[in-house]
């Protein structure tokens, strides 16, 4: 089953796990009764490369101006119902600010997504994206608790993974619904097997509450915080549980926090289809001829046969697994997270339909976290265990299948895809949190949401809704008519004056303002 939760993994996160970049050590241990953890003193170094759990790789290329990353280990409570029990080490990196340091506004933390992905490897693989914010603020990023190297959760090893990723997700009868089952609790029971101390204490609420620690130990005041994708979840819990410590905060490519897992899902059928929608169009709008299809519907039609033709026989991808029906519609799905991507996607296709399935799988393992060494990061496993954490629900095999015309209605391409991938969480160890985040933050300052109306993962329709749910005269809307998961990376001139204008100068841009 790939990536076996919903498609949250946010794209600089997913394609920074196939890029060479970095990490910090770190490691728990136990407290002293008299210990101020907020007092703590972090032992900043140069980074050294980053673990197998971090996405492999070397250790970052120096910044443009000749610094250097820098990155430590903050102690945080393993439990935070015991907050003065054993500890916990995450790991932390940054970038010090680079103008006048009576101009310094202090630490922007940021969050790229997932959950699961290692903040410590996507921050300085697109740290230069950040360059006119790193002006006023030192850039931080870290590993959230069970990614990376802050104590990564832990299921299967790189060949059962391997395996994992080859089986059919989207299963035709019952034989393939009862090995779907069986895989689904087989990676569950290896993730408590591996991981059963932390399972428990990887929810959103955890993380919130140790950015809460970061914001003292980094000496602010103030939290200010730049949230991609599920980063924009963990900051409407943080601004929940700390409305008051709320400084200039971001969020971009807005987790929908009113839904369900199942309403999530169904929410990604749809955003996913409408990208593919529009990937079609952009295709044959073109003045020359669309590589793999006459009309948009054309190239849908022939998506749709291809993996169909794949469910009954794979075909070579990169050797010497197959790619199949399963990793076929994952690599797709992973060229929708951004306009850039589309270009491969055409090759990849126009590649599958002349019988080589290379292309796909590529973007497929980045969907993954599988290096080119065959090594995956954790960030499936993290994805798992926090979602699981956090979401109250549990679908089994038949109520998947009673949602199905459902989810199908929604894309014929995806549906069937993320309608089983609410089984995820079936039989898993941990009981879950609730039924969605509570992200009220009465008293917060303003927060920016943005919303892209072409987001593939997080559809546009959520930037509302957190708007809503943040209350009255905290949130602020933006909307960015554009493509691809998140709108500040796609370079728009309005989206970035508004980001830049709030986070440097303090103004915060009109409600409602739409940028295209």
């Amino acid at each position: 089953m790939p990536n076996p939760t919903r498609l949250r993994a946010a794209a600089l996160t997913a394609t920074a796990l196939v890029l060479s970049v970095l990490l910090a050590g770190c490691g728990g241990g136990s407290q002293e009764d008299d210990e101020d953890l907020t007092a703590q003193k972090l032992d900043w170094k140069d980074c050294p490369a980053p673990s197998e759990a971090e996405g492999g790789g070397a250790a970052p290329s120096p910044l443009p101006d000749g610094d250097q990353w820098q990155c430590a280990t903050m102690k945080a409570p393993l439990d935070w119902g015991n907050p003065k029990g054993d500890t916990i080490g995450l790991a932390l990196i940054r970038a010090r600010a680079s103008g006048a340091a009576d101009r310094r506004i202090g630490s922007l933390v940021f969050n790229f997504g997932g959950p699961g992905g290692s903040g410590v490897t996507t921050l300085p693989a697109f740290g230069q994206d950040y360059a006119k914010l790193r002006t006023r603020y030192d850039l931080v990023s870290f590993d959230p608790r069970g990614v990376g190297r802050s104590d990564p959760v832990e299921c299967l090893d790189d060949k059962q993974l391997d395996a994992y990723f080859q089986q059919d997700a989207t299963p035709d009868d019952q034989a393939e619904r009862t090995e779907l089952v069986d895989n689904t609790q087989e990676f569950n029971a290896a993730c408590e097997k591996h991981s059963k101390e932390i399972l428990p204490r990887v929810r959103t609420t955890d993380a919130a509450r140790d950015m809460d620690l970061m914001r003292q130990v980094l000496g602010d005041e103030k939290l200010h915080y730049f949230g991609i994708s599920y980063g924009t979840e963990l900051g409407g819990v943080y601004a929940h549980l700390f409305p008051e410590h709320v400084g200039r905060a971001v969020f971009d490519a807005v987790v929908d926090p009113t839904q369900t897992a199942e309403q999530s899902s169904l929410g990604q059928a749809k955003g996913f289809q409408l990208a593919l929608d529009n990937f079609a169009e952009d295709c044959v709008s073109k003045t020359e001829d669309c590589p793999v299809g006459d009309t948009a519907e054309d190239v849908k039609a022939r998506i749709a046969r291809l993996l169909k033709q794949l469910d009954r026989e794979p075909i070579p991808g990169v050797f010497p697994r197959e790619l199949t029906e399963t990793a076929a519609t994952g690599g797709i799905a992973q060229a929708l997270y951004s306009k850039d991507f589309w270009e491969y996607l055409t090759e990849g296709l126009q590649q599958a339909y002349d019988g080589d399935g290379r292309v796909l799988m590529v973007l497929s393992d980045a969907l993954n976290g599988r290096n080119e060494d065959g090594e995956y990061s954790n960030i499936t496993a993290a994805n798992v265990a926090i979602n699981c954490a956090d979401d109250k629900p549990r679908y089994d095999s038949a109520y998947v299948q009673g949602k199905l015309p459902e989810f199908r209605d929604a894309s014929k391409v995806f549906g069937d895809y993320l309608a089983w991938s609410m089984l995820s969480c079936t039989d898993w160890p941990v009981a879950g949190a609730a039924d969605h985040p509570d992200v009220s933050a009465p008293g917060a300052p303003p927060i920016l949401v943005i919303g892209n109306t072409g987001d593939p993962a997080t559809p546009y329709e959520g930037a509302g809704r957190m708007v809503d749910a943040l209350g009255k005269g905290v949130g602020v809307e933006l909307t960015y008519k554009g493509q691809g998961h998140g709108a500040y990376d796609s370079k728009n001139r309005c989206v970035q004056d508004a980001v830049h204008g709030y986070l440097l100068d303090g103004r915060v841009p009109a409600a409602k303002t739409v940028c295209s």
